[in-house]
């Protein structure tokens, strides 16, 4: 008896905390002119981040981020591009929140650890939206990669740091999303500063070994690139993977 007096608390736990998940939210999509005004101030075309800006700017920036959080994608009201481009902004803006949070900081991954009493910076729950509380892989893992299963995303979020995909400076629309998600594709595979490419042997980015079953699920790595890269690479070309720079993008 005492087994079940313990076990049965547990699963009513279990199942409230599920349930208000599950709870569907009645928010409108949202588009994000205030997080393109923040970005064109303090991100210059390169990707380079002016935190120290962000940190001056607090108050609008917070107006934004009290914005996302306030407004939980649904399916009822949302389409799959308003959630898809809200989740990506979401992304890139609470993480530039972890960055200011912390500033001045060497590296995103200085983060985490007894810091916070958690493995890494992806992993502290910081992100509250509509009383649902988030942390980065929740919404990389989970919701971007689970729901869309499209790798152009890669390219989308930034991760505070040197060899990250460049943060853009306007923020994703639903309206323009395919255009935006190309761009971000074609600017980071031809960036030389993240790839060399050639067409008989290539030094390209770790994300694309990180995560190489997202790029090779419809098509070959190399094809994959071929898409997007100015330099055509062999099929049978020898790729050799560079080293990440986890210092902070400014």
């Amino acid at each position: 008896m005492k087994k079940v007096a313990i076990i049965i608390p547990i699963f009513l736990f279990v199942f409230i905390s599920c349930a208000k998940k599950e709870l569907p939210s009645t928010s409108k999509a949202i588009t994000h002119e205030q997080w393109t005004a923040l970005l064109q101030k303090h991100v210059d075309e390169l990707g380079r981040v002016n935190y120290q800006g962000f940190k001056n700017d607090s108050l609008v920036f917070g107006e934004y981020l009290q914005h996302l959080s306030s407004h939980h994608p649904n399916k009822k009201n949302w389409n799959s591009d308003e959630r898809k481009a809200y989740w990506i902004n979401a992304y890139n803006a609470f993480t530039v929140k972890l960055i200011v949070d912390n500033y001045p900081v060497s590296s995103i991954k200085d983060l985490g650890g007894a810091l916070y009493k958690i493995n890494t910076p992806w992993d502290i729950r910081f992100i509250e939206i509509e009383g649902i509380d988030y942390d980065l892989n929740n919404i990389e893992h989970d919701i971007l990669r689970e729901e869309w299963k499209d790798p152009r995303i890669h390219f989308a979020i930034n991760c505070a740091s040197v060899s990250c995909p460049k943060l853009s400076n306007t923020a994703y629309e639903s309206s323009r999303l395919k255009a935006q998600l190309n761009q971000a594709a074609t600017d980071f595979i031809n960036d030389t500063t993240r790839n060399s490419i050639t067409a008989e042997k290539s030094r390209i980015s770790r994300i694309f070994k990180w995560f190489s079953g997202d790029f090779t699920r419809d098509l070959s790595l190399v094809s994959f690139i071929n898409q997007f890269s100015s330099s055509q690479l062999n099929e049978d070309c020898e790729i050799e993977y560079q080293e990440y720079n986890w210092n902070l993008n400014e």
